[in-house]
């Protein structure tokens, strides 16, 4: 149909466009009529060919309504999308699935390229969500209604109760009729519609069509109520009224608001690019062509016009109207509930502020923001206020077919026994009724039968990993049992929160407590700590000898005796009886620190050899992994377990893995022991262990938890809205009696065995205990050893500096050495000893030699002379008169006078 614009361009120039809906009618009117635009097409299936008739023309195509999120692909200059992109609204849906907590949705959509252009967007953005999409609904066109019930039917037997409609208003109205028929418009049931829907139904409201979709969510582009739309609205209603006199409900739509601004937004292109140049160039073709294609023509004003259209913005009716990359921007969204005779704004969605209850809201809500609270009140199908779950046990459905383990040990967590008479099949144990108890916790009823995972001869019909694989097959509905938690499984289901512990343990037995060992005694202490205690001792006593040598009579004799009397004084502090007095400051710095280092030392082995000879049957025969791989020792594990994967991986060898199937057999295989047949350690998770040392716990003991796992839990198919209900279910029962309960019915109070310790480690002390002492007495006696060393360098540097210059430097360490070999008769111990013997006139006799300078004080030995002939010093020279002087008078001091040199 033409559109005459005479009244908004400019009055001199008249611009005549077509709005047209088939293929053939676009070819028309670019072929024959020369067209310089085309407002159309209507739909998404047409697009595609019009485009490529305009490309080839150079003639702008403007399409109002034409949404399919594929179309953006077709990167044509001359195609102006003047709609909102069906992928912009798939953002606000997803928030609607987030915000009311739903896990799953299903879309219904129309089987063409406006139905399935949506799809992978909407699934990527519930996916991005956290929701799954486990199946997608499509409709045909031409479906009958007997089709649309039964694939309506098909949905009602599945969990799901969240969908997602996108179709034409044609298809819509029939689907919602029949949902009404079928009750899938009641309570429990969510459907969200897509804006064509939204817009198309909600606009022009008939009361038929509302009534089959009572609480339904929609989604539709926001539009503001200016008085520019509604004096157009009134005069397009007047004028439709006067050409449709039956039709007095009519309103026009987003889309018929789009179309206006779309003609516009050309009318005001053309008039930029100007009218002087409508002409076509004909095409440079053969007269023999009969190809309408072949014969098109390019239009010589087309590029103008698109330069004109890019660069056109204006606010329209349906909003600020302005084309990016030829695409009308996303604007944002109003969520709409349908009640009553029409459809009643909750909220909105913008792509800035996500969910929010007013548009012009100042609050500081966060991107994509999924509160439920920035909603106003939803009525819900069954005209429900309450959120549906989005997801319901089928009414109509059959049991949840769960698969249970059929093993030959270990009953107490799952049993199976078969009736042959009755042929009937009794499933129970401690998994069994901590299920029945999640179960009845939950505020529905969720029926389900036990299926043993069985051979037809009643035998296991595989290991736990080959039962949880029959969930992802879709054999089973949900797997019960002691299945643990491990990242392999995790792959193919979904599993609920723990039940039980956590952890893959080892039970090794108790040592024998007869064991008579002769070098007991030196248990307490670890090799390395004797090695470094021994080492400390000799240094002790090679340091005291040291600074004790020149000034301390104990200390001094030959060399066999320094050699004796240093360890005899530093061995001698082990039990606190050393004889030899220390004279030195720095001797007593030393020698306190290291006996308060010893004493430590023998409380600490006194101790520890105490533990040893009367608690020796509290030890484990092994502690450490490794030493039963090193010693190639034979260990067991429970039959159908994934352990062995675990020990193969720390490096065992499969030969030395045995296996048992229950309690019984792995004590056996303990009794025989590791050389006969037996094993040395069990492997398994700490539920068995528990079981286990609750009939052997005078024997056996366990070792902290080798591997961490999450423990025993309920296995569902991915994505199942189950798993959050059951695990919300399992801390209920968890945190309450009920649990005990079915504990202390299936194992036992267990009061009248002891506890095991779960963290069993080695009695011998080790020198990571003691290195800080070690690390202390060896600073002490390195930095007196250094002191002393500076102090008598000083004082003898002359030494070092002799005035003979042709000394070596090894004959000058030579003559240090003999300095150090000799007495310090400057020390205070000499000086005193030396005045005590004067004072008692203890002169020397006979036949002892007179002291000479030398044996006093020498400083350069070499040259000393001792012979008997040779005059002592004048300052040494006693006055042997002055001793016999009148009255025998005694000297109350002597003085020896000494000049240094």
């Amino acid at each position: 149909m033409p559109l005459v614009f005479t009244d908004y361009v400019n009055k001199k120039s008249i611009v005549t466009f077509f709005l047209i809906p088939f293929q053939n009618t676009a070819l028309d009117l670019i072929k024959n009529v020369e067209v310089q635009a085309i407002i159309g097409p209507t739909t998404s299936m047409q697009a595609n060919f019009v485009i490529d008739l305009g490309e080839k023309a150079q003639v702008p195509i403007i399409s109002f309504s034409a949404s399919s999120p594929s179309l953006t692909s077709i990167r044509s200059p001359y195609f102006f999308r003047a709609t909102q992109n069906d992928s912009t609204q798939v953002n606000a849906i997803a928030a609607l699935v987030q915000a009311f907590g739903w896990r799953a949705a299903v879309p219904i959509y129309i089987d063409n390229e406006y139905g399935e252009g949506i799809i992978p967007y909407l699934t990527d953005a519930l996916q991005a969500v956290d929701a799954r999409v486990p199946y997608q609904s499509v409709i045909s066109l031409s479906a009958t209604d007997d089709q649309i019930v039964e694939e309506l039917y098909k949905l009602m037997t599945m969990q799901t109760r969240v969908f997602i409609v996108h179709m034409y208003r044609s298809l819509g109205t029939r689907l919602f009729a029949k949902a009404k028929e079928i009750g899938m418009m009641s309570e429990g049931y969510v459907w969200i519609v897509t804006d064509g829907l939204t817009a198309d139904l909600l606009s022009s409201p008939n009361h038929s069509v509302t009534d089959t979709m009572q609480g339904v969510l929609g989604v539709k582009p926001y539009v503001s109520r200016t008085k520019e739309l509604e004096n157009f609205r009134v005069r397009w209603k007047r004028k439709f009224q006067q050409d449709n006199p039956d039709n007095v409900d009519a309103d026009l739509n987003i889309y018929g608001l789009w179309a206006y601004d779309a003609a516009t937004a050309l009318a005001l292109a053309v008039e930029k690019a100007g009218t002087t140049n409508f002409g076509f160039q004909k095409a440079n073709v053969s007269s023999n062509s009969s190809t309408d294609l072949a014969n098109l023509g390019i239009s010589l004003n087309g590029p103008n016009i698109i330069q004109a259209l890019t660069n056109t913005s204006f606010k329209g009716l349906a909003g600020y109207l302005v084309f990016v990359n030829e695409q009308l921007q996303p604007s944002a969204f109003q969520i709409v509930n349908v009640n009553g005779d029409g459809g009643r704004g909750v909220g909105f969605w913008t792509p800035t502020k996500g969910l929010v209850k007013k548009l012009n809201s100042t609050a500081n809500t966060r991107v994509n923001s999924f509160s439920i609270h920035s909603f106003s009140t939803v009525i819900w199908p069954g005209d429900n206020t309450a959120v549906p779950k989005g997801w319901e046990i089928p009414s109509n459905g059959k049991k949840l077919k769960i698969g249970v383990p059929v093993k030959d040990g270990f009953s107490q967590f799952v049993s199976v026994t078969r009736d042959p008479s009755t042929n009937t099949t009794t499933v129970k144990g401690f998994s069994i009724d901590v299920f029945e108890a999640v179960v009845g916790s939950l505020p529905y009823a969720l029926p389900y039968e036990f299926i043993p995972f069985a051979n037809p001869d009643g035998g296991p019909a595989g290991n736990y990993d080959s039962l949880i694989y029959q969930v992802y097959l879709q054999n089973y509905d949900a797997v019960v049992g002691d299945t643990t938690i491990v990242f392999n499984r995790s792959l193919y289901v979904d599993f609920t929160f723990p039940y039980t512990e956590s952890g893959v343990s080892m039970i090794v037995p108790f040592v024998d407590n007869n064991n008579k060992n002769a070098w007991v005694f030196l248990r307490p202490l670890t090799w390395d700590l004797w090695f470094t205690s021994f080492c400390f001792f000799i240094f002790i006593g090679f340091v005291v000898w040291v600074l004790e040598h020149r000034i301390n009579e104990d200390f001094r004799g030959p060399p066999s005796h320094h050699v004796g009397t240093s360890f005899w004084f530093s061995f001698s502090t082990m039990v606190f009886v050393q004889r030899e007095r220390v004279v030195s400051n720095l001797s007593r710095v030393v020698v306190i620190i290291w006996c308060f280092v010893v004493l430590i030392l023998t409380q600490s082995y006194t101790a520890s050899l105490t533990s040893l000879l009367t608690v020796q049957k509290l030890q484990p025969k092994v502690t450490d992994v490794n030493e039963l791989i090193k010693k190639g020792e034979y260990v067991g594990y429970q039959e159908g377990s994934f352990v062995p994967g675990i020990l193969l991986g720390l490096g065992f060898d499969k030969s030395k893995l045995l296996m048992y199937n229950s309690t019984e057999e792995c004590e056996e295989l303990f009794s025989k022991g590791s050389g006969n047949g037996g094993i040395a350690a069990a492997f398994d998770e700490v539920p068995y262990m528990e079981l286990f040392l609750s009939k052997y716990c005078s024997k056996y003991t366990m070792i902290d938890p080798t591997f961490k796992t999450a423990g025993f839990a309920f296995a569902f198919p991915k994505g199942s809205a189950l798993v959050p209900e059951v695990s919300r279910a399992i801390l209920n029962v968890t945190e309450g009696d009920r649990m005990k309960e079915i504990e202390d019915a299936w194992f036992g109070k267990q009061s009248t065995c002891p506890v095991s310790s779960t963290s069993i480690s080695s009695n011998s002390l080790s020198l990571k205990s003691f290195w800080g002492l070690f690390l202390i007495v060896g600073i002490a006696s390195l930095s007196s050893l250094l002191i002393f060393i500076v102090e008598f360098v000083y004082r003898e540097r002359r030494v070092l500096m002799p005035s003979d210059s042709r000394a070596s430097i090894w004959s000058r360490l030579q003559n240090l050495f003999v300095i150090f070999n000799q007495r310090d008769q400057t020390s205070h111990t000499f000086r005193e000893n030396e005045l005590k013997d004067r004072s008692g006139i203890n002169l020397p006799s006979m036949g002892e030699q007179t002291p000479t300078a030398c044996s006093v004080h020498t400083e350069f030995p070499g040259e000393c002379d001792s012979s008997p002939n040779r005059q002592a010093p004048e300052e040494l020279v006693i006055n042997i008169d002055q001793l016999n002087s009148a009255n025998q008078e005694r000297p109350t001091a002597l003085r020896v006078d000494h000049e240094s040199n």
